[in-house]
Protein backbone atom coordinates (compact mmCIF):
# COMPACT_ATOMS: atom_id res chain seq x y z
CA UNK A 1 0.00 0.00 0.00
CA UNK A 2 1.28 3.28 -0.97
CA UNK A 3 1.33 5.81 1.61
CA UNK A 4 0.55 9.85 0.43
CA UNK A 5 0.24 12.79 2.32
CA UNK A 6 -0.22 10.34 5.48
CA UNK A 7 -3.24 9.21 3.34
CA UNK A 8 -3.77 5.85 1.68
CA UNK A 9 -3.60 4.99 -2.23
CA UNK A 10 -4.33 0.94 -2.72
CA UNK A 11 -1.34 -0.01 -6.14
CA UNK A 12 -1.62 -2.45 -8.30
CA UNK A 13 0.69 -5.01 -9.41
CA UNK A 14 -0.44 -4.66 -13.49
CA UNK A 15 -1.57 -2.08 -16.13
CA UNK A 16 -5.16 -1.09 -14.86
CA UNK A 17 -7.34 -2.56 -17.58
CA UNK A 18 -10.88 -2.01 -18.89
CA UNK A 19 -13.37 -3.55 -16.55
CA UNK A 20 -11.15 -3.78 -13.38
CA UNK A 21 -11.91 -2.47 -9.91
CA UNK A 22 -10.65 1.34 -9.49
CA UNK A 23 -7.56 1.88 -7.11
CA UNK A 24 -9.11 2.79 -3.86
CA UNK A 25 -7.77 6.39 -2.69
CA UNK A 26 -7.59 8.73 0.04
CA UNK A 27 -6.35 11.96 -0.87
CA UNK A 28 -6.22 15.76 -0.25
CA UNK A 29 -7.97 18.06 -2.43
CA UNK A 30 -8.71 21.90 -3.15
CA UNK A 31 -12.00 20.84 -1.61
CA UNK A 32 -10.83 18.52 1.36
CA UNK A 33 -10.25 14.76 1.64
CA UNK A 34 -11.32 12.84 -1.04
CA UNK A 35 -12.07 8.83 -1.25
CA UNK A 36 -13.12 6.84 -3.85
CA UNK A 37 -16.45 5.89 -1.81
CA UNK A 38 -17.21 9.16 -1.52
CA UNK A 39 -18.30 8.37 -5.31
CA UNK A 40 -20.08 5.34 -4.58
CA UNK A 41 -23.34 4.91 -6.89
CA UNK A 42 -22.51 8.01 -9.15
CA UNK A 43 -20.30 8.11 -12.19
CA UNK A 44 -17.22 9.21 -12.24
CA UNK A 45 -14.42 11.37 -14.59
CA UNK A 46 -11.14 11.17 -12.87
CA UNK A 47 -8.83 13.30 -15.01
CA UNK A 48 -4.98 14.02 -14.53
CA UNK A 49 -2.39 16.75 -15.44
CA UNK A 50 1.45 16.45 -14.94
CA UNK A 51 1.69 20.54 -13.65
CA UNK A 52 -0.40 22.87 -12.72
CA UNK A 53 0.00 26.56 -14.34
CA UNK A 54 0.44 24.71 -18.08
CA UNK A 55 -1.47 26.05 -21.29
CA UNK A 56 -3.29 23.18 -22.52
CA UNK A 57 -4.43 21.92 -18.74
CA UNK A 58 -5.32 25.53 -18.23
CA UNK A 59 -7.61 25.43 -21.44
CA UNK A 60 -8.91 22.17 -20.19
CA UNK A 61 -9.85 23.07 -16.89
CA UNK A 62 -11.89 25.94 -17.98
CA UNK A 63 -13.59 23.76 -20.60
CA UNK A 64 -14.05 21.26 -17.97
CA UNK A 65 -16.12 24.00 -15.38
CA UNK A 66 -18.10 24.81 -18.16
CA UNK A 67 -19.41 21.71 -18.88
CA UNK A 68 -20.01 20.57 -14.92
CA UNK A 69 -23.44 21.26 -15.15
CA UNK A 70 -23.46 18.92 -18.51
CA UNK A 71 -21.71 16.03 -16.67
CA UNK A 72 -23.35 15.68 -13.52
CA UNK A 73 -27.14 15.97 -15.72
CA UNK A 74 -25.45 12.76 -16.63
CA UNK A 75 -25.05 11.65 -13.09
CA UNK A 76 -21.73 12.04 -12.73
CA UNK A 77 -18.79 13.95 -10.91
CA UNK A 78 -15.64 15.48 -11.86
CA UNK A 79 -12.28 15.31 -10.08
CA UNK A 80 -8.99 16.74 -10.97
CA UNK A 81 -5.52 15.29 -10.40
CA UNK A 82 -2.45 17.25 -10.51
CA UNK A 83 1.50 16.25 -9.15
CA UNK A 84 1.54 19.42 -7.62
CA UNK A 85 0.61 20.14 -3.67
CA UNK A 86 -3.01 21.42 -2.95
CA UNK A 87 -1.66 25.38 -2.07
CA UNK A 88 -0.35 25.26 -6.05
CA UNK A 89 -3.67 23.83 -7.10
CA UNK A 90 -5.10 26.59 -4.56
CA UNK A 91 -3.21 29.59 -6.78
CA UNK A 92 -3.85 27.94 -9.90
CA UNK A 93 -7.49 27.83 -9.39
CA UNK A 94 -7.49 31.88 -7.85
CA UNK A 95 -5.45 32.48 -11.10
CA UNK A 96 -7.77 31.43 -13.36
CA UNK A 97 -11.02 33.12 -11.56
CA UNK A 98 -8.84 36.18 -12.00
CA UNK A 99 -7.69 35.50 -15.63
CA UNK A 100 -10.68 33.76 -17.10
CA UNK A 101 -13.68 34.62 -14.94
CA UNK A 102 -14.03 30.38 -14.27
CA UNK A 103 -14.58 29.28 -11.04
CA UNK A 104 -13.38 26.02 -10.88
CA UNK A 105 -16.57 24.03 -8.66
CA UNK A 106 -14.92 20.26 -8.75
CA UNK A 107 -11.72 19.06 -6.43
CA UNK A 108 -8.56 18.53 -7.70
CA UNK A 109 -6.23 16.04 -5.67
CA UNK A 110 -2.73 16.58 -4.20
CA UNK A 111 -0.70 13.78 -5.74
CA UNK A 112 2.47 15.32 -4.73
CA UNK A 113 4.23 10.93 -3.93
CA UNK A 114 2.41 9.91 -7.48
CA UNK A 115 0.77 7.37 -5.66
CA UNK A 116 -2.41 7.65 -7.60
CA UNK A 117 -0.96 8.33 -11.11
CA UNK A 118 0.84 4.93 -10.33
CA UNK A 119 -2.13 2.92 -9.12
CA UNK A 120 -3.71 3.78 -12.32
CA UNK A 121 -1.08 3.32 -14.72
CA UNK A 122 -0.60 7.01 -15.61
CA UNK A 123 2.90 6.64 -15.01
CA UNK A 124 5.14 4.12 -15.19
CA UNK A 125 8.44 3.08 -13.06
CA UNK A 126 11.19 4.22 -15.97
CA UNK A 127 9.48 7.77 -16.60
CA UNK A 128 11.92 10.82 -15.41
CA UNK A 129 9.15 13.09 -15.00
CA UNK A 130 5.19 13.31 -14.71
CA UNK A 131 4.77 13.95 -18.59
CA UNK A 132 2.72 10.80 -18.74
CA UNK A 133 0.02 12.22 -15.94
CA UNK A 134 -2.42 12.94 -18.90
CA UNK A 135 -5.52 10.28 -18.49
CA UNK A 136 -9.14 10.27 -18.06
CA UNK A 137 -10.90 7.27 -16.65
CA UNK A 138 -14.51 6.79 -16.84
CA UNK A 139 -15.84 5.01 -13.72
CA UNK A 140 -19.01 3.80 -12.79
CA UNK A 141 -21.69 3.92 -10.04
CA UNK A 142 -19.99 0.55 -8.64
CA UNK A 143 -16.26 2.17 -9.01
CA UNK A 144 -15.68 -0.26 -12.10
CA UNK A 145 -13.35 1.04 -14.57
CA UNK A 146 -15.61 1.08 -17.98
CA UNK A 147 -12.80 3.25 -20.50
CA UNK A 148 -9.71 5.18 -20.56
CA UNK A 149 -8.55 7.64 -22.24
CA UNK A 150 -4.34 8.78 -22.80
CA UNK A 151 -3.06 12.38 -24.29
CA UNK A 152 0.33 13.62 -24.82
CA UNK A 153 1.12 17.19 -23.22
CA UNK A 154 0.86 18.62 -26.50
CA UNK A 155 -2.65 17.72 -27.45
CA UNK A 156 -5.63 19.34 -25.69
CA UNK A 157 -8.45 16.60 -24.38
CA UNK A 158 -11.95 17.61 -25.99
CA UNK A 159 -14.80 17.69 -23.36
CA UNK A 160 -17.00 17.02 -25.83
CA UNK A 161 -16.04 13.54 -26.88
CA UNK A 162 -15.69 12.59 -22.78
CA UNK A 163 -19.43 13.76 -23.11
CA UNK A 164 -20.26 11.63 -25.72
CA UNK A 165 -18.14 8.47 -24.12
CA UNK A 166 -19.90 9.57 -20.94
CA UNK A 167 -23.60 9.36 -22.45
CA UNK A 168 -22.81 6.03 -24.73
CA UNK A 169 -21.48 4.37 -21.53
CA UNK A 170 -24.28 4.90 -19.69
CA UNK A 171 -26.48 4.02 -22.51
CA UNK A 172 -24.77 0.83 -23.40
CA UNK A 173 -24.99 -0.24 -19.92
CA UNK A 174 -27.23 -2.77 -19.93
CA UNK A 175 -25.72 -4.55 -22.72
CA UNK A 176 -28.45 -5.18 -24.82
CA UNK A 177 -26.91 -2.15 -27.25
CA UNK A 178 -23.85 -1.09 -28.45
CA UNK A 179 -23.04 2.29 -29.53
CA UNK A 180 -22.02 2.60 -33.32
CA UNK A 181 -19.21 4.73 -34.80
CA UNK A 182 -19.47 8.55 -33.97
CA UNK A 183 -22.75 7.65 -31.82
CA UNK A 184 -24.43 10.93 -29.97
CA UNK A 185 -27.49 10.53 -27.61
CA UNK A 186 -30.58 10.23 -29.54
CA UNK A 187 -29.15 8.94 -32.72
CA UNK A 188 -30.19 5.13 -33.42
CA UNK A 189 -28.08 2.24 -31.60
CA UNK A 190 -27.03 -0.90 -32.48
CA UNK A 191 -28.15 -4.13 -31.36
CA UNK A 192 -25.79 -6.32 -29.66
CA UNK A 193 -24.67 -9.19 -31.91
CA UNK A 194 -26.43 -12.66 -31.09
CA UNK A 195 -24.39 -14.63 -28.75
CA UNK A 196 -25.93 -18.21 -29.31
CA UNK A 197 -27.80 -19.71 -32.51
CA UNK A 198 -31.20 -19.52 -30.48
CA UNK A 199 -30.61 -15.99 -29.89
CA UNK A 200 -30.53 -15.69 -33.55
CA UNK A 201 -33.17 -17.35 -34.36
CA UNK A 202 -35.45 -15.61 -32.51
CA UNK A 203 -33.88 -12.24 -33.70
CA UNK A 204 -34.84 -13.64 -37.40
CA UNK A 205 -38.11 -15.07 -36.24
CA UNK A 206 -38.92 -11.42 -35.24
CA UNK A 207 -38.50 -9.68 -38.08
CA UNK A 208 -37.28 -10.46 -41.76
CA UNK A 209 -35.11 -7.19 -41.68
CA UNK A 210 -33.56 -8.74 -38.98
CA UNK A 211 -32.25 -11.83 -40.85
CA UNK A 212 -31.07 -9.87 -43.62
CA UNK A 213 -28.88 -7.32 -40.64
CA UNK A 214 -28.14 -10.42 -37.67
CA UNK A 215 -25.14 -8.64 -36.42
CA UNK A 216 -25.66 -4.97 -37.83
CA UNK A 217 -28.88 -4.17 -36.86
CA UNK A 218 -30.70 -0.95 -35.38
CA UNK A 219 -31.76 -1.36 -32.23
CA UNK A 220 -35.44 -0.66 -31.24
CA UNK A 221 -36.25 2.68 -30.80
CA UNK A 222 -37.41 2.14 -27.14
CA UNK A 223 -33.81 0.49 -26.08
Amino acid sequence: MAEQQGLETITVSRPLRLNDRAPAFTARTTIGVRSLSDYQGKWLLLFSHPADFTPVCTSEFVAFEHAADKFRALDCELLGLSADSVYSHLAWTQNIEERFGVRISFPIIEDLSLSVAEAYGMIDEASVSTATVRSVFFIDPQGVVRAQLHYPMSVGRSVDEMLRVLAALRATAAGDVVAPEGWTPKAPLLQAPPKTVEELRARAEASPQSQRDWYFAEAPHDA
